[in-house]
């Protein structure tokens, strides 16, 4: 990894410390540990709202990054320059200049606390996704053509109702994130972010994001955003807008549906292509904006339930940008939408709320079997303890990976910005490394930074206002 030099780290400080004094930047930020998450008030411009994140999580990010590049070295088998190289040569020109100016602020930040990393690392690190499961996937399809040796993951499950399908007919939006535990530990930051323009948005995310990554936002005027992968997606665009920089600017500056739907469309790189689930609590409508790279398809409702686990619904995307079957009953995507239809759409129809919504992403219910079990197929997946595999994630039958954390909302609890979070399991078990790695000694070398991913109880958190 590479490091500025300590001229260079103490001209950056000298530079912020001219336009204002740390203790004025961090005058309206504060930090709390809470049930497992870290809780972080981010207030001001940019490059303030940048540097009081550096600041506060400069120990996490640290230790995420160092994670994030040993995990990438050893299963990309691409080191941490090649990824910054990535960040230089394409991305960081596209991103827009407040979002540099608060990349740049978490780096002040970090320095301010002796952790010298520069904007490539940050920027890299931010479209981690994007780069890894996409842009590598790409590069290796170009060597070898129509191989279908695609990478992105089929991680996550979530829904978002309205209308008949809630109890008091209003909004109600969950997800739980999948996601190797080796960072997956860390994606426990709930950021409350307050900018001097945009919305004041509320998000889960890792340190040292600018978005929240897995998405799951809400915003002070309605905007509620959450999504799935497209799994076994093809095609990337290096010369489009990155992911990441879409995600934070919805996040943002949407206002609407369709402002959402604009702004991710708007400039589309194909990278971390999701089924994107988004609410509207002003007009208590919902939509699915399922964007693919050249691809894309909406539906909308004020009385649905919309799902999602990694799979793709349009049958031309499906055809022409996946190597995805949807007939496939085995997959973990179909069994858990399968799963998912039956919960949401069914059983729950009329009941969806808090408490169900915490039920669903808990639910360990495998409808292959037709029992309860721990494996990629049930809602709050175990790949630690899965003993049938997938060939559809290319990855080994036991794996430690799966459900990191949950987290739900519904329009009156977004109305004064809050949710609730789950963080590890939502079903509740915890994960012992010891335990797994005497069991599966191929994992070890996870182990310098995978200990445990201890499960908490479900929190409320609420923005500062």
């Amino acid at each position: 990894m590479k490091f500025l030099s300590t001229s260079a780290a103490v001209l950056v400080i000298l530079f912020f410390s001219c336009h204002q004094a740390p203790q004025d930047k961090m005058a309206k930020a504060s930090r709390e540990n809470k049930g497992g998450w870290i809780y972080v008030h981010l207030e001001g411009d940019p490059s303030t709202i940048g540097y009081q994140h550096g600041y506060l999580l400069a120990d996490e990010i640290d230790t995420n990054v160092q994670a994030v590049a040993y995990w990438l070295q050893h299963e990309t088998h691409r080191d941490w320059q090649f990824y910054r190289n990535a960040a230089k040569d394409f991305l960081w020109n596209k991103v827009d200049r407040e979002y540099k100016d608060e990349i740049n602020g978490i780096v002040s930040g970090m320095q301010a606390k002796n952790k010298h990393y520069d904007s490539l690392d940050l920027t890299a690190y931010n479209a981690l996704e994007e780069l890894a499961f996409y842009y590598v996937p790409e590069l290796e399809n170009a060597a070898k053509p129509h191989s279908g040796d695609n990478k992105a993951p089929g991680n996550c499950s979530a829904f978002i109702a309205t209308g008949s399908y809630t109890r008091d007919g209003k909004i109600v939006m969950a997800h739980n994130n999948w996601t190797e535990y080796i960072w997956g530990q860390h994606w426990n930051v709930v950021a409350d972010i307050v900018p001097t323009s945009g919305n004041h948005m509320m998000m889960d995310c890792m340190p040292g994001f600018i978005h929240s990554g897995d998405d799951f936002v809400i915003t002070a005027n309605g905007i509620l955003i959450t999504e799935t992968t497209i799994t076994q997606f093809v095609g990337f665009d290096s010369t489009a807008i990155p992911e990441f920089v879409r995600a934070r600017k919805a996040s943002q500056y949407a206002n609407s549906i369709d402002d959402v739907i604009g702004i991710f469309t708007t400039g589309n790189n194909g990278g971390y292509a999701n089924d994107w689930l988004i609410g509207d609590t002003k007009t208590n409508e919902v939509a699915k904006l399922e964007l693919g790279l050249k691809y894309s398809r909406v539906w909308r409702s004020k009385d649905t339930a919309m799902i999602g686990s990694n799979f793709a619904s349009d049958p031309t995307l499906i055809a022409k940008e996946t190597t995805f079957n949807p007939k496939d009953p085995t997959t973990s995507p179909n069994a858990r939408k399968a799963r998912m239809e039956q919960l949401v759409i069914v059983d729950l129809k009329g009941k969806l709320d808090v408490a169900t919504g915490k039920e669903v992403e808990a639910d360990h219910k495998d409808v292959l079997q037709n029992k309860m079990a721990s494996n990629r197929c049930v809602i709050c997946g175990h790949i630690e303890e899965d003993p049938h595999g997938a060939p559809e994630f290319d990855c080994p039958p036991f794996d430690p990976m799966g459900a990191v954390q949950g987290k739900i909302t519904t329009s009156d609890l977004a109305s004064k910005m809050e949710f609730w979070g789950h963080m590890g399991h939502p079903c509740g078990e915890s994960f012992i490394g010891e335990t797994f790695y005497k069991a599966h000694p191929e994992f070890q070398w996870q182990s310098k930074y995978l200990k445990n991913m201890i499960s908490y109880p479900w929190t409320l958190f609420q923005a500062k206002q």
